[in-house]
């Protein structure tokens, strides 16, 4: 079974979202995990738009790039430009893949319009994530 890392800054909302939806697109016929270079814990808000979609990420845990060292992971996604940037070496033959998503949990304004930076996020990562197991599975 062939398996993926999705890494982040803080492993808290857009590489949760890619995980989910990895998981939801391989119709768990791959081994999704995500990791961050830091832990942050998931963000409510995400839990909150994912499960808008039909997807509980709630029992999802925020894990550091540390715990995956020792598995030989297929396909590398980093899905932030820092933490492409400043991801710690780790030997691993995968295919490595990157798109920078906006960072949700920096949005301002009102709570329905974090809300929707939220929605917005997700939905660009759905996308993503769509057509990348189309092409890679």
């Amino acid at each position: 079974m062939k398996k993926i890392l999705v890494l982040c800054t803080g492993n808290s909302c857009r590489s949760q979202i890619a995980e989910a939806y990895l998981r939801h697109f391989s119709k768990n016929k791959m081994l999704v995990y995500s990791a961050g270079l830091e832990t942050h814990g998931v963000n409510p808000k995400a839990i909150a738009v994912m499960k808008e979609d039909g997807i509980d990420i709630s029992h999802h845990t925020s894990n550091p790039i540390d715990q995956y060292r020792g598995i030989d992971f297929d396909f590398v996604l980093t899905v932030c430009d820092h933490a492409k940037e400043h991801c710690p070496f780790f030997p691993t033959q995968a295919k490595k893949f990157h798109h920078n998503f906006a960072d949700p949990a920096k949005a301002q304004g009102t709570q329905e319009e974090i809300l929707q930076e939220f929605r917005n996020v997700r939905d660009a990562i759905k996308n993503y994530c769509e057509s990348f197991m189309a092409q890679n599975s």
